[in-house]
């Protein structure tokens, strides 16, 4: 998920002559499990996929699952597969769930075919999938920090990427990692159908001066979080997130509702410093910087909607057995 830049992470912004995009944002620890298991050749099909629905097809061109059914012909696998697909956390609400799959997915092939892949091959490779051969309207951090784990600022220009960890003491990052709480709307949302009007002005010039001071927010987001007091660091960070939140809300008339506003608020009023949609918005989590002393007040103001905490991941995209 995302703390800062969210929006300038998308190519029809930061690949336009002189722009260039940044965010910075942690992989936190909930997970998507990928497993596969090589069939004998004698059921009466050659892939079966369960995950919501459950598939049994004989030719990988059937699959349903788009980016299994991609990933397969891409990779020319052509094992026959029992496929299994569990989630900590349900699709479609701003976590990133869709980018973490397909990491995942091109890292279970990469094992299958004996070809290791770097966390970078990872990344890129999951974004051709989804951006050039799905078309989705989806930008590139998702990927980045789903294939590298940790907190990490990812710059972007027309001619790639960089990465950069967030050197943060430990103090901080306790204070930080303890004081992040997500909150459930309650409505889920298809990231490319709620990033449509967001792309189109994007595409138009009509965000750019948003998503520049949005941009700006990355450059202070750096110093605070690598700064040494963490009351400061906490206090300064949900401030400026909640300046992110309020940016945010002008690139689209999709991102919130007047239902998320009032649950933001009500979370504000109770001891929240900030916070922000995760992912294009449109519903899914709110992500709340709540220190702990003021957890349970928020928790039961924001009743009954359904509060998760997270913490940190440092691993990215990992292969648990073989």
């Amino acid at each position: 998920m995302s703390f800062f830049g969210g929006g300038t992470d998308y190519p029809e912004y930061f690949k336009r002559a002189g722009r260039r995009g940044a965010v910075i944002g942690m992989a936190i620890d909930k997970y998507i499990y990928i497993s596969a298991l090589r069939l004998s050749g004698i059921q009466p099909y050659r892939y079966r996929l369960s995950y919501s629905r459950l598939e049994t097809v004989t030719q990988a061109s059937d699959i349903q699952h788009n980016v299994v059914r991609v990933g397969l012909s891409v990779y020319g696998c052509n094992e026959d597969l029992d496929i299994s697909i569990m989630s900590d956390m349900p699709a479609s609400t701003g976590l990133g769930s869709s980018s973490a799959f397909t990491v995942g997915f091109v890292n279970l092939l990469s094992a299958l075919q004996n070809r290791p892949r770097t966390k970078l091959d990872l990344a890129k490779e999951a974004i051709h999938i989804e951006r050039d051969l799905l078309q989705e309207r989806v930008g590139v951090q998702d990927q980045l920090h789903a294939a590298f784990g940790g907190i990490n600022r990812f710059d972007f220009d027309a001619n790639g990427f960089s990465i950069r960890p967030v050197a943060m003491s430990s103090d901080c990052l306790e204070a930080l990692c303890s004081s992040l709480l997500l909150i459930y709307t309650g409505q889920t949302r298809h990231a490319s159908a709620t990033l449509d009007e967001q792309i189109q002005k994007t595409t138009e010039n009509k965000v750019d001066r948003e998503l520049s001071d949005l941009l700006a927010l990355v450059d202070q987001g750096m110093d605070l979080l690598q700064g040494n007091d963490p009351e400061t660091m906490l206090r300064d960070f949900g401030a400026m997130m909640h300046e992110g939140w309020k940016i945010k809300l002008s690139l689209s008339s999709k991102i919130s509702s007047s239902d998320i506003n009032t649950l933001y608020d009500v979370a504000r009023r109770h001891g929240a410093l900030g916070g922000k949609l995760c992912g294009a918005g449109g519903g899914g989590f709110l992500l709340m910087v709540v220190p702990p002393a003021y957890q349970k007040s928020v928790i039961e103001a924001v009743s009954p909607a359904r509060v998760v905490p997270v913490g940190l991941d440092t691993l990215g995209s990992t292969i648990i057995m073989r």
